[in-house]
């Protein structure tokens, strides 16, 4: 089985094992805060960050929810770049809680033009700026040159969505003035679905102090969570240890390796894909996360992907514009692995000759 798609990615056996103990409560155990801790300081090794990190009990989507609740107010000026799916989903969260969106638009097929989100920075003078590094819907990576520089100088907030690109992309939280980061456990890291995180600048916690957002997936009770303090909710403790294995096997093989890695398998696997003849979506700033390829001309997404399912290669579709249209291949985590990916691309081939020949006998 090749299982390829962009999240939620193979996990190790080390990280499957902490799933058959037993754990107390995280409420009374020193144990617990033991790993909370840890998981902290590790995920701020990976995000190169100082911040203070949030960790939540729920899949990805609850801290991108929870973020945008906790430091938006009705009538707030908000800048939403957008090209792609989830760009536009931010955009929409924020006008649902009755912000002021001013969207920076690029095609889905196209990079982010950073000098043209900056004049709209400098012309608006927003409360938040969101952004998304990895669009994985496209498989298409952001460079954030700036842009939190001069949010700041503007005395806004710079939110972005790194959930597909933490841990195997070139990553400095602090260094690119990012106030609210957000991940979830299911993607680079290789760990299940079972938790979301945030780096929190002190910027954003005056914000989200000044908000005081109260729900499930709010961030202020978290403000400064540790020792001797009620967590919000029983956490998943099972999660956190889990997880915990798997951030320390990515940086116990280090992240300059890590990165090398994920961008060596994806320069081989779009050469794969070119050489049988596939069309790249993302041909400028292409992730060393996801590829994202088109279809082969004649085939219908359920066509091609059962007969791949039928050979054991397991790959993602995509939504929104590119529903039908894309099919993409998660070359992230674990499965960024160079074997796999020649030994799936070669079966892609295989399956697209096969197709093409029997469409052509009908």
């Amino acid at each position: 089985m090749y299982s390829l798609v962009p999240g939620p990615t193979s996990v190790s056996p080390a990280v499957l094992n902490v799933f058959v103990e037993n754990f107390a409560s995280t409420d009374i155990e020193d144990d617990f805060w033991d790993e909370y801790e840890a998981l902290q300081k590790a995920l701020q090794n990976i995000l190169q960050t100082s911040n203070e990190v949030v960790i939540m009990s729920g899949e990805g989507m609850v801290v991108l929810w929870g973020a945008m609740k906790s430091v938006i107010k009705p009538g707030d000026h908000v800048v939403s770049v957008v090209n792609g799916l989830y760009g536009e989903g931010f955009a929409q969260i924020a006008q649902g809680l009755g912000a002021t969106v001013e969207r920076v638009e690029f095609p889905w097929d196209q990079a982010v033009d950073n000098n043209k989100v900056i004049e709209t920075i400098q012309r608006v003078q927003p409360r938040l700026v969101t952004m998304v590094h990895c669009e994985t819907p496209t498989g298409c990576l952001n460079e954030l040159t700036d842009i939190g520089s001069v949010t700041t100088d503007y005395g806004g907030l710079f939110l972005v969505d790194f959930v597909s690109s933490a841990g195997g992309v070139k990553l400095n939280v602090d260094m690119e003035k990012i106030d609210l980061g957000l991940l979830g456990s299911q993607k680079v890291i290789g760990a299940p679905p079972a938790l979301a995180f945030a780096s929190v600048s002190d910027r954003a916690w005056n914000i989200i102090e000044n908000v005081k957002y109260s729900g499930y997936d709010a961030f202020l009770p978290f403000r400064a969570m540790g020792r001797g303090k009620l967590l919000p909710y029983t956490h998943n403790w099972h999660a956190i240890a889990a997880t915990l294995v798997a951030c320390n096997e990515l940086l116990e093989e280090g992240l300059d390796s890590v990165q090398t890695r994920h961008t060596a398998v994806r320069d081989v696997c779009l050469q794969a894909g070119k050489d049988i003849g596939l069309k790249v979506f993302h041909v400028d700033c292409p992730s060393p996360t996801v590829s994202a390829f088109y279809i082969p001309e004649g085939l219908t997404w359920d066509d091609f992907n059962g007969a791949l399912r039928s050979r054991g290669v397991i790959v993602g579709g995509s939504y929104g514009n590119v529903e039908g249209k894309l099919f993409r291949i998660g070359h992230m985590g674990r499965q960024a692995s160079l074997d796999m990916v020649k030994e799936a691309m070669t079966i892609i081939a295989e399956i697209i000759s096969e197709l093409k020949l029997s469409q052509s006998k009908e």
